[in-house]
């Protein structure tokens, strides 16, 4: 991400998995979209305090327009810039996605996604969760219906 990206939307309590042959698991995080770059955030600095309260904020938001174009108070460009330098966070330039679609399940909308990690194409799916079961793993229980279209035109402008 260069310093003079910006942030256009900011998603919490995402769930991202990676389509393979058997998919189980998948990952809790953050979904960024700045001007050129689609990140997504697991390993954060950010307090947890401050998530409780912002994805309390979220759900409710969504759950009355569905859009998924959101910035959140409390985690600027500098506190991306400062997640990013876990490399185990994921950073994928808007010319490396070869695909992006929105798809409705009956448990909620999915963003699928497709693109290019050196000469491999990896494919994976975002979903935004609303609630989670924390014990033995955490795992979403319930998805939100969400519109992913707004966010795909932005990355594909």
């Amino acid at each position: 991400m260069d310093v003079s990206e910006k942030i256009h939307t900011h998603l919490l309590s995402v769930w991202m998995e990676v389509k393979r042959l058997v998919m189980i698991g998948g990952k809790e995080g953050m979904l960024f979209l700045t001007d050129k770059h689609l990140i997504f955030v697991y390993k954060t600095k950010a307090k947890i305090k401050w998530w409780q309260y912002a994805v309390t904020k979220q759900v409710i938001h969504m759950m009355k327009t569905k859009q998924t174009i959101v910035k959140h108070d409390g985690y600027n460009e500098a506190n991306l810039i400062e997640d990013l330098k876990d490399k185990r966070n994921i950073e994928i330039r808007f010319k490396d996605i070869l695909n992006i679609k929105q798809e409705e399940k009956k448990w909620g909308s999915v963003l699928n996604l497709v693109y290019i990690v050196g000469n491999k194409e990896k494919k994976c799916r975002f979903s935004i969760v609303q609630d989670w079961v924390k014990y033995p793993l955490k795992e979403p229980t319930k998805y939100m219906k969400v519109d992913w279209e707004p966010f795909i035109k932005k990355i594909r402008m």
